[in-house]
């Protein structure tokens, strides 16, 4: 009988490689202390082309095959433990079983007489096809082939005939026999728990992969034609503009169809494929970090909203193609009107594009139907992506938030939802942005073009190589728990006909806001052309030494795996050697040569664009970088002292800069910094507890450089400080304009070529920092005062900055 079967298994391997192409999902980890242990699966079919797809998958992960047998104490164990067998073909056959119960409690039993064993079991589950199912009177002969429990040999046949190309092998986390044998019994009841917990886990990843069900686009407008709030709309605009509802009604529709997407799992296939292609043609590779935690998510049966930064139209390909490999099913996207122009707009509907306006201009009408589309896609589980920016970043930096979205994400939620809602900021980073020179077009006064075929066919044109591209999943948010913290009594407002807007909405929102763009810039993604923009605007003439620059690159990693800003940071493995190799195949710098060695610069076009590039990871550099001017600035300086007044920087920098550290985590950064130097040798501390840095020129060099990186920052502080302290009282207005007009004259003396330093709402953000912080207050005639507490950050800072600032500041 085991010849037999291995023989048919023969027979059929070279069917099942021609027509099977699996995407592997890994979250496998069998901890180091288990190695030598037996490993075992456990799979929802008895079925010979899902374990011989298995079979493929565990040699590419380098795990056990799962047709072998497997010794334990002289007893021979199937490897694989299968869940179901086979429909019967014909409906008066008989349903059998597996042997997977004996199976289990045989192992269990060998975990009660063996105290040092403790075998591994591997879910592994096989999805063959990972088309969404539709509602009955949509489903199609896929849909309805692939709709099987536990399918017919017959029926098996054709799913991997049709579907044996877009399949999927999930490996999840390893579980413990010993902790099943010691927490739940050795018995037969413990052997079935194992059993249906397996089988409840397979059913919850193929939701997490497939979705819910497909509505098709007529279907939500019938949806939302009937809903509440639209009936309400619909026949108060009748009644205001005394015309019909009927002709109210034709209005709706053209909303509808100018909103809503046309999702199309076909056309979702065919992109997948064509982007393959073009990722490998672009980027030498797509850097994914913490993906596992989308998996978790779906599988939980939480409602995901994806709120990435928003940096390049590339950002809703990058995405949505990362999402779709990490196993999850493919959001609805929330994209700009401006991007539905022919043929692009019907192309991104069928990806699963819907269109917002960039202002709804009082539109009621408008503002309704597309907030009950949105909650519609969350009634029906579908997740969802957009961009809490409103539009790309043009300087690098993450934006402040707009906060609609958000609002009406909120207001979901307060018609009674019953799934958590859960935020999965996203941090978005390139080593090449197509749109870099038109944004500095922008910037000095181009008028915005808007976007048309003749611009894709031009981007199309100029594709090379673009370096890396990095994905970082941040930390979840739960909005249900955010409101529980920060609204206790937030589900006395729930109401499943009107959508509500209460009276803490809209500050609650502004907080949610404000912790998603923190918790973007949290996950950020250092890189190599980052990386060496920093270090370079950070020089002298923006040029250094070959070796010098690869130097530094070394330094400023250290100093990032000694004090990293987060644990979600991402950080390269690569010497400074590799990087600057890197950076110059990409010809975002140029070389060049004298006597002495290698040169590397930047010119002044290129600094405009390494500018951007620099914005993506400056904030994860400073409190480094203050450290060390304070260090540079002090011969020396007690600890206490140097803590105290990091402290108080960052805390008028964080809401600039979106930086995520409290006080204590600052006192914790600030510590791993100056031990990091110690342990260089760099600086060093006093019996005294005072630190103050070593004689060594090489080391003072490559802590200016990384203070220079905080340079800008000090100096609108200090331009603040020194005119509210001169000139108050004066409006908050006036103050803003006189901060905005010495820093264009600091740019131009100082050949600081950068948006953010001149721009007037960064300013205010600073204004506004201060005042919460406690050093300028407003009087009763609505004026901005300095407060007692002002002389101590202004000698903090101007103590900071050189003179030759100080004295343009002054003049």
């Amino acid at each position: 009988m085991l010849a037999l079967r291995s023989f048919f298994y023969l027979l059929l391997k070279l069917p099942v490689r021609l027509l099977v192409r699996c995407k592997i999902v890994a979250d496998t980890k069998v901890p180091a202390d288990k190695a030598g242990q037996p490993i075992f699966y456990v799979v929802r079919h008895q079925s010979a082309s899902d374990l011989l797809a298995l079979q493929s998958a565990c040699k590419q992960q380098n795990l056990p095959d799962p047709l072998d047998k497997v010794e334990i104490n002289g007893k021979s164990f199937a490897r694989t433990l299968c869940l179901a067998k086979p429909t019967p073909l014909f409906p008066w056959g008989k349903k059998r079983h597996t042997a997977a119960l004996n199976q289990g409690l045989d192992l269990l039993s060998q975990h009660a007489l063996d105290e040092k064993l403790d075998a591994q079991l591997i879910p592994a589950n096989l999805i063959w096809g990972r088309m969404p199912s539709k509602e009955k009177n949509n489903a199609t002969v896929g849909t309805l082939i692939a709709d099987q429990e536990s399918p017919s040999w017959l029926r098996k046949f054709f799913i991997v005939l049709f579907l044996g190309r877009d399949s999927l092998v999930r490996f999840s986390e390893a579980l413990s026999f010993r902790d099943i044998s010691d927490n739940h019994g050795n018995d037969q009841k413990a052997a079935r728990k194992l059993l249906r917990v397996a089988r409840f886990h397979f059913y919850r990843q193929d939701i997490a992969v497939r979705g819910p069900r497909l509505v098709h686009r007529q279907q939500m407008f019938t949806a939302l034609f009937a809903n509440p709030s639209v009936k309400r709309i619909i026949a108060d605009e009748a009644k205001s503009k005394k015309i019909t509802e009927e002709k109210v009604k034709k209005q709706a529709q053209k909303i509808m169809d100018e909103i809503a997407g046309d999702y199309s799992f076909s056309w979702i296939r065919l992109g997948e494929r064509i982007l393959h292609w073009l990722w490998g043609r672009l980027y030498s590779d797509i850097k994914v970090s913490n993906g596992k935690v989308l998996r978790e998510l779906a599988q939980d049966g939480h409602e995901i909203i994806y709120v990435p930064c928003h940096r390049s139209h590339m950002d809703y390909l990058l995405l949505s193609y990362v999402i779709l490999q990490e196993g999850v099913m493919m959001p609805r996207i929330a994209a700009g009107i401006n991007l539905s122009f022919w043929p692009a707009g019907p192309i991104f509907r069928k990806g699963g594009a819907f269109f917002i306006r960039r202002s709804f201009g009082g539109n009621r009408l408008y503002s309704t139907i597309f907030r009950e589309y949105l909650g519609l896609l969350f009634e029906k589980g579908y997740s969802v992506k957009y961009y809490t920016e409103g539009g790309r970043s043009r300087t690098g930096r993450v934006l402040e938030p707009k906060t609609g979205m958000l609002a009406m994400t909120i207001q979901s939620l307060l018609r009674g939802i019953d799934r958590p809602l859960t935020l999965v900021p996203v941090y978005l980073g390139y080593e090449h942005v197509m749109e870099v020179g038109t944004y500095h077009k922008e910037l000095s006064g181009s008028q915005k073009k808007n976007e048309s075929i003749l611009g894709v066919l031009k981007a199309i044109k100029n594709l090379r190589n673009y370096g890396n591209g990095y994905v970082n999943f941040g930390q979840p948010m739960n909005v249900n728990e955010f409101l529980n913290e920060h609204v206790p009594d937030w589900k006395e407002a729930i109401d499943p006909i009107e959508p509500q807007k209460p009276s803490w909405l809209t500050p609650t929102v502004n907080v949610l806001a404000n912790d998603v763009m923190t918790n973007i810039n949290k996950s950020a993604a250092i890189n190599g052309v980052a990386l060496v923009a920093l270090i370079l605007h950070a020089s002298e003439n923006k040029a250094l030494a070959k070796a010098e620059l690869e130097a530094q690159i070394d330094f400023f990693l250290n100093i990032q795996r000694c004090a990293p800003y987060s644990d979600l940071l991402t950080i390269p493995d690569e010497t400074g050697a590799e990087i600057v190799a890197h950076v110059i195949s990409l010809k975002k710098v140029v070389v060049s040569e004298d006597s002495f060695g290698s040169i590397i610069s930047l010119t002044d076009t290129a600094s405009l664009e390494m500018r951007y590039y620099r914005n993506n990871i400056l904030h994860t550099y400073v409190v480094p970088a203050l450290v060390c001017r304070l260090l540079e600035k002090h011969n020396k300086i007690n600890e206490s002292q140097l803590i105290e007044n990091v402290q108080s920087i960052v805390a008028v920098l964080k809401d600039d800069l979106f930086l995520w550290q409290d006080t204590e985590e600052i006192a914790r950064q600030t510590k791993q910094v100056v031990n990091c130097l110690q342990n260089d040798g760099i600086a060093k501390q006093s019996k005294a507890g005072f630190w103050s840095l070593t004689e060594d020129p090489a080391m003072l060099t490559s802590v200016h450089v990384l203070a220079e990186c905080v340079d800008e920052c000090l100096q609108r502080l200090a331009i603040i400080t020194s005119l509210s302290t001169r000139l108050a009282p004066i409006s908050r207005r006036d103050l803003e304009e006189k901060v905005v007009a010495i820093a264009k004259r600091l740019s131009v003396l100082n050949n600081i070529n950068a948006p953010e330093f001149i721009d007037k709402k960064a300013q205010a953000t600073i204004i506004a920092s201060m005042r919460e912080q406690g050093y300028l207050e407003m009087n009763d005639d609505g004026l901005i005062m300095v407060s007692e507490t002002m002389p101590t950050i202004k000698a903090t800072v101007i103590n900071l900055v050189d003179i030759e600032v100080l004295q343009s500041i002054a003049r």
